[in-house]
């Protein structure tokens, strides 16, 4: 895609004098703003649009060409490209709509381009696109109005938005905050250039440092994948919306998993395991692009130094710092006892509190500066400096010089100011290294987002696998639980030893056999859900109290679901120890099998406390996955109880998303509830299971 962003020449076909026009927009910025290549006006009515000689054909171009922009209806589209293919043109824009999003007519004009590109090789973007720029060459084949008057600045940042409105408030915000670009590319409807091709050339592209993305549907998903570890193993740093949260839906009723685990949970799952940050709203993601494509040196590490004017917003800090996951970790005795002897009144644990002494001492900033960077060995501080900006540029200007000879003398710092000014005070503090921002909230959230980008440099996701157990084929129709554990067994994942017994004197004769206490459960392929119907006892500790289950069990079920056909009874061993969890599989309509992880009980199902990742995966993005739910806690050493058999818990979810991986095409969902972890060095073991195959 190299020459789509630097292209020699530029062949524009409904190219128009009038510069307010589509087809002018274009043409007119490109003159206007400087283009370095050749720009080719392609036109049958005119001999000259804009001072440009107009040619009939681009096969009249005697000068190389390397990309197209098509501003004319949907009708002309065909011949226009078919004009390009003749002239080998490697790369066409279409800006025109009137294709797939218009309903059967217009997809068949865009099943005619998709068939045009895969025959001639040509890279299509579009249709339904607002197009390409490349601010260092001056490039702006796009009829968005953003750039039109100049003032774009070039750096590091590269867009990609799937949405041509949302791409040009990219290009207007850039403008608006004076972001360096370096790309950007809108994809309309992908035709043939698409979202994770673009992840992937800014990935590879010197000139990027951080990407954007806007999202709203992945069309690759395994090069979405590919391009995001790409991005993640060459340093780059990736910020991303992604829009349209609905939940997949529970295809199969039967399924646990399916309900928990919604399309929108698994791209954030997605985005967390390569590094992405996801942001939520513009000014987060603008915010984070802005941090990410201003610090160089990202911190290595958690631990978080507040600086404030106020006391009052320090404590607010603390707060939001700690919120974030950061570490407010108090000054060191012998540095606050320095800050003391200097200003007795101040506060110097953490916050740092320099009070409005700093009005008439500016030096003060500095000399806390140093010793919280240096003496407190803090990844980042944040300093609260209210309106000093807007109220005193002098001093203001005092901090800043002060700002800079910190950095100077010691550039691996990050310094984030949170501060009122106006745009040529703030930006001055950027352009020095310091990041700025009006609210601490937001100034902390950046800190955290450069915090966990620099713990992601130059790593990746963690695929090491685990040797997969044995894979048994899978029947077709509904699997009773004997037989989804016995699948899941030879696939490593820990089952107990139970017995199946057909008769109320067989279930008395197992439980001799396995020891009291015992469980009774039905076993029924059609019943999905037994304790719906009555048909789980549990705690059965003695041959009369299992007689009688029995007897009220069956006839429980016969009631509940008659014509049922039951093939007798599980009597399994009644585990009092340990916590149940829930493990899972659902089939994402864009990713494939995803494995599920959350605690038993109310918190997987009330406060849907889960966690996700797409299959397969290893034992350490498995312990990612279970410290990230908030009922990790129950895992731990908790009220006397001993800690659980993680690394068991672990084990089980890799071998899990192995199996999914291998059965992606034949097993429809799985949930395995509870899963039982045992306590740390006794192991963990599935209690129930249900398997689903593909219908």
């Amino acid at each position: 895609m190299k020459s789509l962003f630097a292209p020699r020449g530029i062949a524009i076909y409904g190219a128009s004098n009038d510069p307010d026009k589509i087809g002018g927009r274009s043409l007119h910025m490109m003159k206007t703003l400087g283009f370095e290549g050749g720009l080719y006006p392609i036109s049958l009515l005119r001999s000259e649009v804009q001072g440009f000689p107009a040619y009939a054909t681009a096969g009249a171009i005697e000068a190389p060409v390397d990309l197209a922009l098509i501003a004319l209806s949907a009708d002309q589209v065909d011949a226009a490209l078919a004009d390009c293919a003749d002239k080998r043109i490697p790369h066409a824009v279409v800006f025109s709509s009137g294709f797939a999003e218009t309903g059967a007519e217009g997809s068949e004009r865009q099943s005619r381009i998709a068939q045009l590109a895969r025959q001639t090789g040509m890279r299509i973007v579009g249709p339904n696109c607002l197009g390409v720029v490349n601010v260092r060459n001056r490039l702006y084949g796009t009829f968005s109005k953003a750039p039109a008057g100049g003032g774009l600045l070039a750096g590091r940042i590269s867009v990609a938005s799937q949405s041509g409105a949302f791409g040009s408030y990219c290009l207007s915000m850039m403008l608006h905050r004076q972001l360096g670009l370096n790309h950007w590319i809108t994809t309309g409807n992908q035709v043939d250039v698409d979202f994770s091709e673009c992840i992937r050339y800014f990935a590879e592209d010197e000139g990027t440092d951080v990407i954007v993305g806007y999202l709203e549907a992945v069309k690759d998903s395994q090069g979405l994948l590919q391009a995001l570890q790409l991005a993640r193993r060459n340093g780059k740093r990736v910020v991303m919306m992604k829009v349209g949260s609905s939940k997949a839906g529970a295809r199969a009723a039967a399924s646990h998993t399916a309900s928990l685990v919604g399309s929108d949970r698994v791209y954030d799952a997605v985005l967390r395991e390569y590094g992405v940050y996801r942001a939520h709203n513009i000014e987060e993601m603008f915010d984070i692009a802005y941090a990410t494509a201003t610090v160089r040196n990202l911190p290595t590490g958690k631990r978080i130094g507040l600086l404030t004017v106020s006391g009052g917003v320090g404590v607010h800090m603390a707060d939001e710092a700690d919120k974030l996951g950061m570490d407010v970790a108090p000054m060191p005795l012998d540095a606050q006892a320095e800050l003391k002897a200097v200003v007795p009144f101040a506060g110097t644990e953490n916050p740092v509190d320099v009070t409005a002494q700093l009005i008439n001492d500016p030096a003060l900033f500095r000399m806390n500066l140093e010793l919280m960077l240096v003496k407190g060995r803090y990844d980042v501080v944040v300093a609260f400096l209210a309106g000093m900006g807007s109220a005193d540029a002098a001093l203001a200007g005092k901090v800043l010089e002060q700002v800079k000879d910190v950095l100077a003398r010691l550039p691996a710092s990050t310094i984030v100011i949170s501060m009122l000014g106006p745009p040529e005070v703030t930006n001055a503090f950027s352009q020095a290294g310091a990041l700025v921002f009006e609210d601490p909230a937001r100034a902390l959230r950046a800190a955290a987002a450069l915090m966990k980008f620099g713990a992601a440099v130059g790593a990746s996701p963690a695929r090491s696998l685990p040797a997969p157990g044995e894979q048994q084929p899978i029947p077709a129709g509904p699997m009773d639980e004997m037989q989804a554990k016995n699948i899941l067994a030879k696939a490593g994942i820990p089952v107990l030893e139970e017995m199946l017994a057909v008769s109320e004197q067989a279930a008395v004769a197992a439980a001799e056999k396995i020891g009291y206490p015992v469980v009774l459960k039905v076993l029924a392929a059609e019943l999905a859900h037994k304790s719906d119907v009555g048909g789980v006892v549990l705690d059965l500790r003695h041959p009369e109290q299992l007689r009688a289950a029995w007897r009220t069990m069956m006839a429980k079920v016969a009631a509940a679901a008659p014509g049922v056909r039951i093939g007798g009874a599980i009597v399994a061993p009644m585990l009092h120890e340990g916590v149940e969890t829930i493990l899972g599989v659902s089939r994402d309509p864009v990713f494939g099998p995803v494995v599920m992880f959350g605690m038993g009980g109310v918190l997987v199902e009330a406060l849907g406390d889960v966690t996700c990742r797409v299959a397969p995966f290893g034992v350490e993005e498995a312990h990612a996955m279970i410290s990230e739910i908030r009922g990790k806690v129950l895992l731990q050493s908790f009220r006397g109880r001993p800690p659980s058999d993680v690394d068991a818990l672990a084990q089980a979810l890799s071998r899990l998303s192995i199996f999914a991986a291998a059965h992606a095409q034949t097993v429809d969902s799985i949930d395995i509830n509870p899963f039982l972890v045992l306590p740390a060095g006794q192991g963990a073991v599935a209690l129930d299971a249900l398997v689903v195959p593909v219908s």
